[in-house]
């Protein structure tokens, strides 16, 4: 068991086309807050802590998709992957949207093939139904397996996940005024029904009877009393509770700063 440890321990996953993705995907927003800011209407200095989010988001996929944590998921535990896939759509994204520069978001946008496209796919219901699809979608035994076991199908999968996660938090989170947020009160509606299929898929997983995936039904064991019933009960739970706490979080600062607004308003009214 020890060994086991040790040798998942030290599979870092080195694939080239994750490292240079990452890599390019950094640098280039590197570049474009610091060289070549000034090429960028209305640009302004980023502030560090802004940066700092948005690097924090990059080193969650870093930590998602390289580190031990996606070898123990792709053969071992079945709940590590589900750990992994929470990393990639309720941490990362929101990091890297609030670290965004509206002028950047709005560069962007303004290319002419991703504005009109951005428009359909970041309304709320578009963004809710197209995240939530997709990932319940790549949950079905045979898409799932089809990943494990093709590392080109599993490097689209979580390309899937990242990007339609952005999308699904882009009516909260928009660093755009091209497409806005939602007003606070539909942000609160919109957050709380997003807890919603989360919850049900993770709930449908713990309850199964049957282990849903193959892979994990013959995994080597590393952890004691963790057998594939318990891993794919946990993995539901894991599902389901993240999700949760990230919406029900959300939702709570969404409260709290229109709350705040409304206070603002009311002293500038009586004032």
């Amino acid at each position: 068991m020890t060994q086991d440890w040790l040798k998942i321990l030290g599979m870092w996953n080195w694939e080239p086309s994750i490292l240079l993705g990452i890599a390019v995907f950094l640098g280039l927003y590197l570049a474009a807050i610091g060289p070549l800011r000034e090429r960028f209407q209305s640009s302004y200095p980023v502030r560090r802590a802004q940066a700092t989010w948005f690097i924090l988001g990059t080193l969650t996929i870093f930590l998602a998709l390289v580190s031990p944590l996606d070898e123990l998921g792709d053969s071992y535990l079945f709940s590590a992957h589900m750990l992994q896939h929470a990393l990639l759509v309720y941490i990362a994204p929101p990091l890297l949207l609030v670290g965004m520069p509206s002028w950047l978001a709005d560069a962007l946008l303004r290319r002419r093939l991703i504005r009109p496209v951005a428009g359909v796919v970041t309304h709320p219901i578009a963004a809710y139904f197209l995240f939530n699809l997709v990932f319940a979608g790549w949950h079905f035994p045979a898409l799932y397996e089809a990943a494990l076991d093709n590392q080109n199908i599993h490097i689209f999968e979580h390309l899937c996940f990242l990007v339609t996660a952005v999308v699904n938090w882009w009516p909260i989170l928009s660093p755009s005024s091209l497409l806005p947020r939602l007003s606070y009160p539909v942000q609160m509606v919109y957050l709380f029904l997003e807890s919603i299929p989360s919850t049900i898929l993770g709930a449908v997983i713990s309850f199964q009877t049957d282990i849903l995936y193959p892979t994990y039904a013959s995994a080597p064991a590393v952890l004691p009393g963790i057998n594939p019933m318990i891993d794919q009960q946990i993995a539901g739970l894991i599902m389901a509770m993240p999700a949760g706490m990230a919406y029900l979080v959300a939702l709570t600062v969404v409260f709290f700063a229109w709350v705040k607004r409304e206070e603002r308003g009311a002293l500038k009214t009586s004032g």
